[in-house]
């Protein structure tokens, strides 16, 4: 046994890497890169190790496929790192809903070992995750844990702690976290944020998703008094409406006073902003994200980014033209929360069509190949700049037509043509 009095060092994790391990990675910032560097370094002399993890972030020899089944990926959640890997079958991919992914590493994996980046011990021997909660907390404790102390980590508060006397070993590191700044909205997102601004109450609880709308839609919320946030994901854009008061959490009914969120990704901005803020709770995502927690809040407000969307309301998310992009992440998990919610309200967004106005995003049937991430029966409104196709409780006449009023104006004779070849519309 590691004595857990002390730092070891990255390659001391290998003696924890059996044949058949199943190492499991915390997405984005999470992921602790000096001991992923120890075990990709090792690969010729694994067997049957496989990496679990959504979205990571940090290009890697071992994607490719290079080490066959020795050491292989195997992603929840396509990223740039790994996309075009997936393609070419370097790495293997599971479908999944956020919330469901500790349900589905508790059923596939026999031999679990976490690996995670954590803040440096405080003075009572905790380890931090820092950015990180999601499908990692539920395990601390429980499955055998090796921890990469990164002084550059933040402290952060919730349930993402873990004592230095539970941890296999851990080694330290100064390095750097991934920054990903917030995607920059122009006129036409705005024009999409500035629709849903004015449908959002006050004392509202939001969960915005990633991408230059939902980053829009936070930027337009400075006129708005006591909102909560709830989300999977936090980003920067949440800190200028904490420290302006818009958000205050005082109308949430779980954790009021405070912002819940799975994971951080962001700049040093919103990882300074995190340390040790008492404000912010880093929870387990099979809490944060489960539907009926979610359906909890008044007035939650589910603003997520689409890329296509039928004349049903089929919404598919994390395919482009028939080809996997990223995932489901927790679309589906908020979308059906805010369903349940008291005088909550989904938002689904997306420009009318492709940025280089070619393509509408509002088609017939989706393209071959594409997968529906959330299902018409559970989209609520459709958002573009032309404006709100209201479809939750609406017929199959009521959303085709809703859905053509929103579509770009060059295509909507033709959208209206397919509606009545399809029997949508008479």
């Amino acid at each position: 046994m590691i004595d857990p009095s002390g730092p070891v060092p990255p390659e001391a994790l290998l003696d924890h890497v059996a044949p058949g391990t199943d190492v499991i990675v915390p997405l984005a910032a999470g992921e602790p890169v000096g001991l992923l560097d120890a075990l990709e370094a090792a690969a010729d002399t694994l067997r049957g190790v496989r990496v679990h993890q959504m979205h990571a972030l940090v290009e890697r020899p071992y994607l490719d496929g290079r080490y066959g089944d020795r050491l292989r990926h195997v992603s929840y959640f396509l990223s740039p790192a790994t996309r075009e890997h997936f393609h070419d079958g370097g790495i293997d991919f599971v479908p999944a809903h956020f919330s469901e992914v500790p349900l589905l590493l508790r059923h596939n994996c026999t031999q679990p070992v976490i690996v995670a980046a954590a803040s440096p011990p405080d003075a009572h021997g905790y380890f931090s995750l820092g950015t990180n909660s999601d499908y990692v907390a539920p395990f601390l404790g429980r499955w055998p844990i090796f921890v990469e102390a990164n002084e550059r980590m933040p402290r952060t508060f919730g349930r993402n702690s873990i004592h230095v006397s539970q941890v296999l070993g851990w080694s330290r590191c100064d390095r750097e976290l991934i920054e990903v700044p917030p995607a920059t909205p122009d006129a036409l997102d705005r024009a999409i944020a500035e629709l849903i601004a004015e449908r959002i109450p006050d004392r509202a609880t939001i969960q915005a998703g990633i991408g230059s709308i939902p980053n829009a839609v936070l930027e337009s919320l400075h006129g708005h008094r006591d909102l909560g946030v709830h989300t999977e994901l936090l980003s920067d854009g949440v800190i200028d409406l904490v420290t302006s008061g818009v958000v205050t959490g005082v109308y949430k009914r779980r954790r009021p006073n405070q912002l819940v969120a799975t994971f951080a990704l962001g700049t040093r901005r919103l990882y300074d902003f995190l340390h040790e803020n008492p404000a912010v709770a880093m929870l387990p995502v099979d809490f944060v994200n489960d539907p009926r927690v979610i359906a909890q809040e008044p007035l939650m407000v589910s603003i997520n980014a689409t890329t296509e969307v039928d004349l049903l309301g089929q919404a598919a998310s994390e395919t482009i033209g028939g080809r996997y992009w990223s995932g489901s992440g927790g679309q589906a998990d908020f979308a059906r929360g805010a369903m349940f919610s008291e005088g909550g309200q989904g938002f689904l967004v997306t420009r009318s069509t492709t940025r280089d106005g070619v393509t509408s995003k509002i088609v017939p049937r989706l393209a071959h190949g594409s997968v529906v991430t959330t299902l018409k029966n559970t989209v609520d409104k459709v958002v573009t700049e032309h404006g709100v196709a209201e479809l939750r409780g609406r017929s199959l006449r009521e959303r085709a037509t809703n859905l053509i009023a929103v579509a770009h104006p060059s295509v909507r004779d033709d959208l209206t043509r397919s509606a009545h070849e399809l029997g949508y519309l008479r």
